[in-house]
């Protein structure tokens, strides 16, 4: 089942995630360490650069949501692909020409980030266009093995370029994963159809909150846009504590740092494989219940971790689990959250939601700051670990699986492809 083919367009369009995904790995962090090497930039240009880029970028994201809905999908991933593309070659471009400056970074680091939100949106969009309706978990477990194989493998191979070639290289490889990328969504080549110009959802197309008017209005969707909220925060929010857990209070080199996170990250094959199977068996509700729970148990143990290999694979004990976790909760919730939302508002909806996430996340990880700043990491770790322990109550009790006309549109096949 899970080695099915899902047909010809469906595989352009992972290969071309893929590529993207793996050159984001290999990229992962160059940003950061051009600000620090090349610029010279002080700790909290460090964290200016890495906070405030992502948040501009989710504030130019929101209006592009309504622009993404009404387009041909394949048109606005190619177009923020090539943008992709030519905001990071800057990069190296400058740096040849003596023009490098701490704003450009701002700039690059924005503007990826609002293209990435408005690709993602345009993707899910597209998807479920190419995609048939049973098909849909076994297409989103695949995205999912592919990030998280992606993460596993490519800080670690950029982290050992770097040292090689330096992080302007990596930046330029990441570069050319987009235009990639691009590529493979050209070569695509179906006759997409074109956008709706009426419709019940056409009147209040230029509306950036429609996509959370939709979510906020359904029941199942808000319980699982909440919960998601104050998961992926919390999570998030630890990982620069764990960093100045590990590296400065602990000591541990910086490999079995890089270790520590990128082995787990194989858990997510695990997880990821394991979706079909599990909703086949138990049920969409019971999964997302039940894994949604057990993503939030494990974040406490970080907590505990002491110096020395005991501590090291304790670490990597947790990330583990969660990633385990998460990986087979994810497709589930990315299947439900596409069916049960209009064919003309998913573009909106995949938008709402992500610029959502990246909110919560910037939110709680300045909150778990401030509070190690006041206390202690190991303080804002345990706080961090104890409220995730409540986000199960935020899970839905019940999920419609009576998705009505105005939800779940025929899936039409793509044209032939032109040869």
């Amino acid at each position: 089942m899970a080695g099915r083919s899902l047909g010809r367009p469906f595989g352009w369009l992972w290969m071309s995630y893929a590529v993207s995904a793996y050159g984001s790995g290999l990229g992962f962090g160059a940003l950061p360490l051009i600000a620090v090497l090349v610029l010279d930039a002080t700790p909290v240009q460090v964290s200016v650069l890495s906070a405030v880029g992502p948040a501009v970028g989710a504030l130019i994201a929101v209006p592009l949501g309504p622009w993404v809905e009404f387009r041909r999908k394949r048109s606005v991933m190619i177009t923020m692909d090539l943008a992709r593309f030519a905001v990071l070659l800057s990069i190296p471009v400058a740096y040849a020409v003596g023009g490098l400056s701490f704003v450009q970074l701002i700039v690059v680091s924005a503007v990826v980030a609002a293209a990435k939100i408005a690709f993602n949106a345009a993707s899910g969009a597209y998807l479920r266009a190419v995609v048939r309706p049973a098909d849909l978990l076994v297409a989103n477990a695949r995205f999912e093995s592919t990030n998280w194989s992606s993460i596993a493998i490519g800080p670690p191979l950029g982290g050992a370029a770097i040292g090689v070639f330096g992080p302007i290289i990596t930046v330029a490889a990441d570069a050319l994963s987009y235009l990639l990328s691009a590529l493979g969504v050209i070569a695509i080549r179906d006759r997409e159809q074109p956008p709706p110009r009426s419709g019940p959802h056409r009147a209040r197309v230029g509306d950036p909150t429609d996509g959370w008017r939709h979510i906020l209005t359904h029941p199942g969707l808000r319980a699982l846009y909440l919960n998601h909220l104050v998961v992926s925060g919390l999570i998030m929010a630890t990982e620069p504590l764990l960093a100045v857990l590990l590296l400065r209070e602990l000591g541990f080199p910086p490999w079995q740092y890089g270790l520590a996170f990128a082995a787990p990250c194989l858990g997510g094959l695990i997880g990821s494989r394991l979706a079909g199977r599990a909703v086949a068996r138990y049920g969409r509700h019971r999964i997302l219940r039940t894994v949604g729970t057990l993503r939030a148990v494990w974040l406490i143990g970080l907590a505990v971790v002491r110096p020395g290999i005991a501590g090291l694979a304790t670490v990597m004990a947790v990330e583990l689990a969660i990633i385990i976790s998460m990986s087979l909760y994810n497709p589930v919730l990315a299947t439900y959250r596409l069916e049960q939302t209009p064919q003309d508002r998913i573009a909106r909806v995949l938008t709402a939601w992500s610029i959502g996430s990246a909110a919560a996340i910037a939110v709680l990880t300045a909150l778990g700051g401030l509070l190690a700043g006041a206390t202690s990491t190991r303080t804002a770790l345990v706080v961090a670990g104890l409220l995730i322990l409540a986000s199960p109550l935020l899970l839905p009790r019940h999920l419609d699986h009576r998705p009505g006309p105005a939800t779940i549109t025929p899936h039409v096949p793509p044209a032939p492809i032109r040869r």
